[in-house]
């Protein structure tokens, strides 16, 4: 009877032993006997001594995910379900034992993979739905997963581009900024190359241009022309990133002002400024133009910008063209209001009769807004024929310059002719040869200049 009975407790002592034992379970699911080993694991976790250890955990990742994987289930919000528990189970594993100390048992490691790789199928899924922030909150599941894979060297590479890149553009088209430039990042360090990964190096230079960190926007710049040499897009330097990002006038106007707030020297910064602002104030259509009220406030800005521009550069004329030209243009419309007032001055008057004092005063002072605003190109078409006329000196006068020289010959005659006539108005003999001389050298030098 004490045999008997010794010989029952042994048996269910060695029963008790197996039960706690977590290869019954393994063994199923390696011989493939998926369904029958979630029962037996579900029953088993209803022990507390089964579920003690780490390694219950990461086996119900690996039993769960495998199960998810089955015909008949894959696809399907069952199966979905199966790998949420699974992610958790391996969490909770990881909390259990930080040092991963099963992780390199084949049938767990096959377990991180089927859970990465239905986090990527699921992200890529919703991806495709436009169900971006869903999508990326899988394939951040599928990044941490591949990430261990890759530290486990089960995977081979050292970066897992499919994932990132899907990552990094479900980011970007869903609007998160911040995390896609992450995800661009980890690829563009690693100078990842070839068909459809320019954008990587792209979004970054815009994007650090943006938050406005110029170190940033350099690095990934030079790194760009690095990996893609042929690619113009890296030749761009902060000014066009700064007029280029923007669309309305004073958004260029903001965005050049923050370049030049650090850099105030910069030729070419200063230089479209002028030329964004002249293009506002001088549009090429007049038709049923109207000033910007602060027209005097940017005229200002504009020939403040050529005037730094053409003082990093002596020898480039573009700069004193513009403000010339500038000058011509308003002069133009000072003309149309001359010319109409002469005309209704016309009407108004009676053949024979004198003209009204109010109507001789708005004509002088016409006349006098005409000459003053003609003054204001002199100085600087002076300064640039100056440097045409160096050119030429040396045989370097090209046909864009001849044309150019042409015009500011032709319009310095003409100030100097109106010069003329105002102090021959004014009985100032001496200013009237001096300006008539003036006016003869300038259309001797126009009629010199040989296309």
């Amino acid at each position: 009877m004490k045999k008997s009975l010794l010989f029952l407790l042994t048996v269910v002592s060695t029963f008790t032993a197996w039960s706690q034992s977590y290869d019954p379970v393994k063994t199923l699911v390696m011989i493939n006997q998926l369904e029958k080993a979630k029962a037996d694991l579900d029953k088993s976790f209803t022990n507390a001594k089964y579920t003690a250890k780490p390694e219950a955990y990461i086996l119900k990742t690996a039993v769960y995910a495998s199960v998810a994987n089955m015909d008949g289930k894959k696809d399907t919000p069952a199966a979905s379900q199966l790998i949420e528990e699974a992610d958790a189970a391996f969490n909770k594993y990881r909390e259990l034992d930080p040092a991963l100390a099963l992780i390199s048992e084949p049938i767990y490691q096959n377990g991180i993979i089927m859970l990465y790789s239905n986090y990527y199928t699921f992200g890529y899924t919703d991806y495709n739905s436009k169900a971006y922030e869903k999508a990326l909150e899988k394939l951040k599941k599928a990044i941490q997963y591949s990430d261990l894979l890759i530290k486990q060297k089960v995977l081979t590479s050292t970066l897992d581009t499919n994932v990132l890149i899907l990552a990094a553009i479900t980011a970007e088209t869903g609007g998160y900024k911040d995390e896609a430039a992450n995800y661009y990042t980890k690829l563009a360090d690693a100078k990842v190359g070839g068909d459809g990964y320019e954008g990587v190096y792209r979004y970054l230079v815009t994007y650090h241009f943006g938050k406005k960190n110029m170190e940033g926007f350099e690095k990934y710049k030079k790194l760009g022309k690095e990996v893609f040499p042929k690619s113009d897009y890296f030749d761009f330097d902060k000014v066009d990133f700064a007029v280029g990002l923007v669309n309305t006038f004073t958004e260029k106007l903001a965005a050049i002002d923050e370049v030049l707030a650090s850099d105030p020297t910069n030729f070419k910064a200063n230089q479209v400024l002028g030329e964004i602002i002249f293009d506002t104030l001088n549009p090429r259509d007049e038709e049923g133009m109207v000033l910007p009220e602060n027209y005097i406030e940017l005229e200002k800005k504009m020939i403040d910008a050529f005037t730094r521009s053409f003082k990093s550069r002596p020898d480039y004329e573009i700069p004193l063209l513009y403000v010339g030209d500038h000058y011509i243009n308003k002069a133009s419309r000072v003309e149309e209001k001359r010319n109409k007032h002469a005309q209704d001055m016309k009407a108004r008057t009676k053949p024979g009769t004198m003209a009204s004092k109010e109507d001789v005063a708005k004509r002088d002072a016409l006349d006098k807004e005409y000459g003053e605003t003609m003054e204001g190109a002199k100085d600087p078409y002076l300064a640039a024929a100056a440097i045409f006329a160096d050119r030429a000196s040396k045989a370097e006068l090209e046909v864009r310059d001849k044309q150019q020289y042409k015009k500011v010959t032709s319009y310095l005659s003409e100030i100097y002719g109106l010069k003329k006539v105002m102090a021959n108005k004014a009985k100032n003999l001496a200013d009237k040869a001096k300006w008539e001389a003036e006016e003869k050298k300038w259309n001797e030098r126009y009629e010199s200049i040989k296309n």
